[in-house]
């Protein structure tokens, strides 16, 4: 049974998503990016500390029941987000595009009103 405490999880999800995917948009564009993508430009280390944040999603993903085709199609948008990002530059502009943690919120959101239906 699906209860306000999924939810809550999903607002937290969809809160740390935009932080890191939509927070600041380029003056004069509608191109958004976020903390992942800051992160993204530090050479070495800087995709790796984005996928914190991208495991705690999926961490709330799994708390608020979500199966585990949800949770791997998550963890594939979240290691994909992250090789992207390993490429210098070209791998920087296609992450602002991907929007991994966007996509993981949404998924657990399609989960969640597909069960509070079902």
């Amino acid at each position: 049974m699906i209860t306000d405490k999924h939810f809550q999880r999903l607002e937290r999800a969809e809160r740390l998503a935009r932080l890191m995917d939509r927070a600041f948009r380029v003056p004069g564009t509608q191109i958004r990016f976020g903390w992942d993508a800051i992160f993204g430009v530090i050479p070495g280390i800087g995709d790796s500390v984005a996928l914190l944040p991208s495991l705690y999603i999926i961490g709330l993903a799994r708390g608020a029941g979500a199966p585990m085709s949800v949770l791997l199609e998550m963890a594939w948008n979240m290691v994909l987000d992250w090789f992207i990002g390993l490429f210098p530059l070209v791998g920087d502009v296609l992450d602002i595009g991907f929007k991994a943690n966007i996509r993981n919120a949404r998924l657990l959101r399609t989960y969640l009103e597909g069960a509070r239906t079902a």
